[in-house]
């Protein structure tokens, strides 16, 4: 028993803390997106100075496809092993976590810049909060649009000779789009909430900037200029969670993390999630999810 607790003890203690990883394209890419393979990715997080296998947070989209191999990905404490003709999104601000298989991996990674695609394609494709997180699998014709869409996007992109870097940059616009409404077709349609509302997006913008500032529906309802019953409606819509659930389950979120892949003590979680008395965190979190922060964070 003593062999095991002290298993555990150095496995924890070798928890990487997370890692912020803007966007750094390539010398001599286009700004705003890229298409790079899997197997690419370990030698190129060595030359940047990360380690391939440690917890991300990227600043950027992330769509990965897996070829005849499969391959393992964690986001956000949830594992999914991405079988071949598979495809994950990865959104920006989501932890990520590759298994480590890399350097053997066989699939591609689509990288872009929020803000890159235009605001129509993000309204069709429904790229905006709240996310669905699921992989999804091409059959068919389905597949057929897919990889005819990920062919001409790759070529392009290692083709930037080939035109004005102005209309190259534009090209790989249009070519995304195109593989991102192709992804977003085998998506939908599936039963669930309604699409999300402009008032519901605002709420989502505001819990992401304030979370760790205030729960209170009431303060978000206020600076927002919409009744506390408003943007529960707003919510239950899209994300069928009341407000105060959305809410606390984006602080559940960050508290996650922080405990699992950092090694600030309870008390200073609490302090960075605005939790004035770290009892009071406790009790949080033990509610949300039957445990006391310290055993999720002994968890093996």
């Amino acid at each position: 028993m003593g062999k095991i607790r002290q298993e555990r003890r150095v496995a924890r203690e070798e928890r990487p803390d997370v890692r912020d990883l803007e966007y750094t394209p390539n010398v001599g890419a286009p700004t705003g997106v890229e298409v790079e393979e899997l197997a690419d990715l370990h030698d190129r997080s060595l030359r940047h100075g990360n380690d391939p296998y440690a917890p991300l947070r990227p600043a950027f989209h992330q769509l990965i496809g897996a070829r005849e191999r499969p391959l393992q990905v964690a986001v956000d404490f949830v594992e999914y092993e991405l079988r071949p003709g598979s495809w994950l999104w990865i959104r920006p601000g989501q932890v990520q976590r590759f298994g480590r298989d890399l350097r053997t991996a066989d699939g591609v990674d689509v990288v872009f810049k929020a803000g890159f695609l235009p605001p129509a394609i993000v309204s069709a494709a429904h790229m905006d909060p709240p996310y669905e997180q699921r992989p999804l699998t091409p059959a068919g014709p389905d597949a057929e649009g897919v990889r005819r869409a990920l062919d001409h996007l790759a070529y392009e992109y290692g083709s930037m000779a080939s035109l004005p870097l102005q209309a190259h940059t534009e090209a790989l616009r249009a070519l995304l789009s195109v593989l991102v409404m192709r992804l977003a077709k085998v998506r939908a349609p599936e039963p669930g909430p309604a699409a999300a509302s402009g008032t519901f997006h605002r709420f989502h913008a505001a819990v992401e900037r304030d979370h760790a500032v205030t729960r209170r529906v009431e303060d978000y309802a206020s600076a927002l200029g919409y009744s506390p019953r408003t943007l529960t409606r707003a919510a239950l819509a899209a994300a069928g969670r009341t407000a105060k659930q959305y809410v606390d389950d984006r602080v559940l979120l960050e508290a996650k993390r922080l405990l699992w892949h950092s090694g600030l003590p309870a008390k200073e979680v609490a302090a960075r999630l605005g939790f004035d008395d770290p009892s009071d965190f406790t009790k949080f979190f033990r509610l949300r999810t039957g445990v006391t922060p310290g055993a999720f964070r002994a968890s093996p």
